[in-house]
């Protein structure tokens, strides 16, 4: 018997709920060479660690016992998808009679499945559907947890089944998901390399699933981080809830939290609330705001939702809205709006930093600022988003030397540190920009939604403030105040 074909009957019986030592048996059976028991071994720990099973342990006297077979047994149906083998179900018996541990699950081998199937149709329907490839892990994507996004990377093919939670969404993408710890250029590898096969046919990156999908993912090895260093576990967290139904999450997060997880951050209001809720068969982002930006977020609790808010971010058709407290005159000739058009260009400092610049070869950038109050060497800004690059109100106010107060990155470092002390008055200890209102169309109804969140206690109190000295020195009252 060929070496595959050997192979084929050892993976049959692994798909029929046994151990990989039938494979073995085989080998020993027809070939018996010295390297049997290396080669039971390495199988035996592959299975243990797939299934979580104790090692059904082999009978020593199969090394030096032949077990008659047999003559010529043949099988009409392929075993395991490949060319036909050598082995009828009174062999597979045979020699499972040898060994200690399961037997084959009948039903379950895509051998005893076919000739079922001749036999009685109507019985064959009841069963549960074998693995598409025999030997495989099946992971069925009926929810994407933790548990099962960690597995897929794994030196074991898996085998994953698409349920609506991924449907529609690219294979790329879906890959970078779910192989958490695997790096993007090896992802991309293993997709044109014809690897990541779907429905047993080859894709490219633009492939975008179909619910019912078969996504074959090879083994993938994954750097394991020392072992010595303890994780430190992602703590739940539930943030103030603006909006909530069954598609869509609007939260009001606040100043010095990450949206999600990062360089230098362990963990963000994405990995919190998962954590929180662990029962959310899909949670995603559908948009990001700074780290010590607060104010309106959305996340997506099915995929539908998601694709529909995304394709509104694209074709422009969300209102977003910010309040920035700046540092500097608001020019007399800007009159109340000053539309800003200046390209952004990302860059990295000498210490590795990422920046945005305002740079001719950039990407074209949009903001309106419209003046809502303004004091000596401050003025309180609406920002109207109209492209969405990263950073983008900061530096455009940058660029228009109206710094954002307490602004880390592009702001006044000798003000905001004379802000931060204490007893500074006025004083601020984060950064003034706050996204208090959006405007969309809901992703389900299609019905017009808008949703807001007022100013956070310390940017009121910092508006306050000022307000005090502008009446203290001259007495005057405060043109408009933003409601809170």
């Amino acid at each position: 018997m060929p070496q595959r074909e050997v192979r084929a009957v050892g993976a049959s019986f692994l798909a029929g709920g046994v151990s990989p030592h039938f494979d073995v048996a085989m080998s020993c059976i027809f070939y018996k060479t010295p390297r049997a028991h290396a080669v039971f071994s390495q199988l035996a720990a592959s299975y243990s660690r797939a299934s979580d099973r104790p090692i059904p342990k082999l009978k020593v006297k199969f090394f030096f016992t032949k077990i008659p077979l047999p003559s010529k047994p043949t099988l009409t149906e392929r075993a395991c998808g490949r060319r036909p083998c050598r082995a009828l179900t009174s062999c597979v018996q045979h020699v499972a009679s040898h060994f200690q541990g399961e037997q084959p699950d009948p039903g379950a081998s895509k051998i005893t499945v076919y000739r079922l199937h001749l036999r009685n149709p109507p019985e064959f329907r009841t069963l549960r559907r074998p693995p598409q490839t025999a030997g495989q892990i099946i992971f069925i994507m009926k929810e994407l947890g933790k548990i099962s996004q960690k597995s897929v990377a794994s030196d074991q093919v898996s085998m994953i089944e698409i349920d609506d939670s991924a449907a529609g969404q690219r294979i790329d993408n879906f890959l970078l998901r779910v192989c958490k710890g695997v790096p993007k250029s090896h992802i991309y590898r293993i997709l044109r390399s014809g690897e990541v096969r779907v429905n047993k046919g080859r894709i490219d990156a633009q492939y975008r699933l179909e619910l019912g999908d078969l996504v074959r993912v090879p083994p993938i090895r994954v750097a394991q981080p020392n072992e010595t260093i303890a994780q430190a576990p992602v703590p739940s967290a539930d943030f103030k809830i603006i909006f909530e139904d069954e598609h869509m999450l609007v939260i009001d997060k606040p100043a010095g939290v990450a949206v999600h997880g990062g360089s230098g951050v362990a963990f963000g209001v994405i990995e919190q609330m998962r954590e929180a809720r662990p029962q959310a068969k899909f949670l995603e982002l559908v948009h990001r705001l700074d780290r010590e930006t607060s104010g309106i977020l959305m996340l997506a609790k099915k995929r539908s939702a998601l694709v529909n808010l995304h394709e509104q971010i694209r074709e422009n058709k969300m209102d977003k809205r910010y309040y920035a407290c700046v540092h500097g005159e608001w020019a007399s000739d800007w009159g109340r709006r000053r539309a800003v058009k200046e390209p952004l260009h990302k860059y990295l400092t000498a210490d590795g930093e990422r920046r945005v610049r305002v740079q001719a070869d950039g990407l074209a950038s949009h903001t309106v600022f419209n003046l809502i109050d303004r004091w000596p060497e401050y003025a309180l800004l609406e920002a109207e988003l109209k492209t969405g690059r990263t950073h983008q109100i900061r530096v455009h106010l940058q660029h228009l030397e109206l710094p954002i107060v307490g602004d880390a990155k592009y702001g006044d470092f000798a003000l905001n540190k004379a802000l931060a002390r204490a007893n500074a008055k006025p004083g601020l200890k984060r950064m003034f920009l706050h996204a208090y209102r959006l405007k969309l169309t809901h992703p389900a109804t299609g019905a017009p939604v808008q949703f807001e969140a007022p100013l956070p206690a310390e940017c009121r109190s910092f508006v306050a403030q000022l307000n005090e000295l502008r009446e203290s020195q001259n007495g005057s009252n405060p043109e408009t105040t933003p409601h809170g």
